[in-house]
């Protein structure tokens, strides 16, 4: 038995016999204690040491009392998305719409809170790298940012993942597709055509792609690059990838592009940034581009594109993207919120 498992049992004893609220802000307190009283017995050769005790502290926490004030809304099924704006002002999101809650916290909790999110992601957040995109067990976004790029408090979202449609078949059910442009689009994807999603944020474009990836024959092999593993393929031959930040002396960083040439495939799944696109557009043959450019429209998403090339003449970027670019669907929230595409 490790470390941690033995010290999350005696801090959930220790909770039961004071009779305590496992959410209760005293929790890592009560954790450190424990831990205390463990290292004595480690150092006597009892029970295996501790390496690093605030990284113990937080995953324990973690594991006994969730993610604090925060938990309850993870746990609405009918909560879309959650972001603090400050301690006092903690919003989420119903149906696409926004609603301010009655949960107030302070700066230490809202602190500890982020600790114990990126305990199982491996992602730091410091002075260093003041913004990180992780993802939380459940498969929700989480996306911090720290003062100073803040004002003065952090700002954390926290996007989950909710998908009613999985297939192109379940999108003509919600009424999010027409039956054409299904038969359409899965007709594009089973010939391997290049298909770029666009839409803005939260408007559904992940579950978008999860739903054209099955059309996918079922002897292609696809590779999924992301910036945080989010797509989860329920696919027969397919490797999930995703980046690296650099550690804190400014090495091992894992870029979208370097993963891109180091793996070679037919068929790519991947998110499109800025700072992402190739310099060169003739590579983009058998790859579905998954663009979150922020466009709200077709067109709008080719000419943000054909920007992201400066360097480059109009004209051979225009018909570079209209050559190997098929089509460009859009996902957007529909009138009552929700999502649509």
């Amino acid at each position: 038995m490790d470390a941690a498992t033995i010290i999350e049992a005696e801090s959930r004893e220790l909770i039961r016999r004071r009779g305590l609220d496992a959410r209760a802000d005293g929790l890592e307190p009560l954790i450190r204690e424990v831990v205390t009283d463990y290292d004595r017995r480690a150092a006597g050769g009892a029970v295996p040491t501790v390496r690093d005790t605030d990284l113990v502290v937080a995953e324990v926490a973690a594991r006994i009392g969730g993610f604090g004030p925060l938990q309850d809304l993870l746990d609405d099924p009918g909560v879309e998305e959650i972001w603090v704006n400050s301690p006092t002002q903690i919003f989420c999101a119903r149906n696409g719409r926004s609603e301010l809650t009655t949960i107030v916290m302070t700066d230490d909790e809202v602190r500890g809170v982020v600790e114990r999110m990126l305990v199982s992601s491996g992602r730091r957040l410091d002075l260093s790298t003041p913004f990180v995109d992780a993802l939380l067990p459940d498969g929700s976004r989480l996306h911090v940012v720290i003062p100073s790029v803040t004002r003065r408090h952090a700002s954390v979202n926290i996007r989950k993942f909710v998908a009613k449609a999985h297939d192109l078949e379940g999108m003509v059910q919600l009424g999010s597709l027409t039956t054409q442009a299904a038969a359409f689009l899965d007709a594009a994807v089973a010939a391997g055509l290049n298909v770029i999603v666009s839409g803005a944020t939260g408007a559904g474009k992940t579950t978008f792609l999860r739903c054209l990836a099955q059309s996918v024959g079922p002897r292609e092999r696809v590779v999924t690059i992301e910036e945080v593993f989010e797509l989860a393929l329920p696919l027969r031959d397919v490797v999930a990838l995703q980046t690296r930040q650099a550690n804190l002396e400014g090495t091992g960083e894992i870029s979208m592009r370097r993963l891109v040439n180091a793996k070679p495939c037919k068929r790519y799944v991947r998110e499109v940034r800025l700072s992402h696109v190739e310099r060169r557009l003739s590579p983009w043959t058998n790859h579905y581009l998954s663009a979150s450019p922020g466009a709200t429209r077709s067109r709008s998403a080719s000419k943000r594109l054909r920007s992201w090339f400066p360097s480059l003449r109009g004209t051979y970027v225009r018909r570079s993207i209209a050559r190997t670019a098929t089509t460009c669907p859009v996902a957007k929230p529909a009138e009552s919120g929700g999502r649509f595409s």
